[in-house]
């Protein structure tokens, strides 16, 4: 097993297509402006939000099994609090994402364990913005 720094290393340089689940449209949220940040560093972010119909002059879908299956989900960024996780992890994993992550705050070990169990890669409590910013930095010095 790769350390924890290897391992964001690689989901942040293979994936492409970031669902971000809670989404708002609300542009001082942080899932605004995590996902607007996404975006902005090239990757494909998938709003969902069931309150929400469009985010980003995007489609915003009620749940990760309304994204249409022709479109590969590679991490499912989660921005609910912990007690929302399970049933969101349960939709990744029938969707058979690579990676499921947890904003800051967010943890749900019990979840995490049993994605893991099928080979899905997780984060817990850390922000996928601030690891991305981490790295563009250090890698430009």
């Amino acid at each position: 097993m790769k350390n924890q720094s290897e391992l964001i290393d690689k989901i942040l340089t293979e994936s492409k297509n970031i669902a971000v689940v809670g989404i708002s449209k609300n542009t001082e949220k942080d899932s605004y402006k995590v996902a607007l940040y996404l975006e902005n560093a090239g990757y494909n972010v998938i709003p969902v939000n069931p309150a929400v119909s469009e985010v980003l002059n995007k489609k915003c879908y009620p749940s990760l099994i309304d994204i249409p299956d022709d479109i590969t989900i590679d991490i499912v960024d989660i921005f609910r609090r912990p007690e929302f996780v399970a049933p969101i992890v349960e939709d990744a994993i029938n969707r058979g994402t690579k990676t499921i992550w947890m904003q800051d705050t967010i943890e749900d070990p019990k979840s995490a364990e049993k994605a893991s169990k099928e080979g899905i890669q997780v984060i817990m409590n850390n922000c996928t913005m601030r690891e991305h910013k981490f790295r563009n930095n250090s890698s430009a010095s």
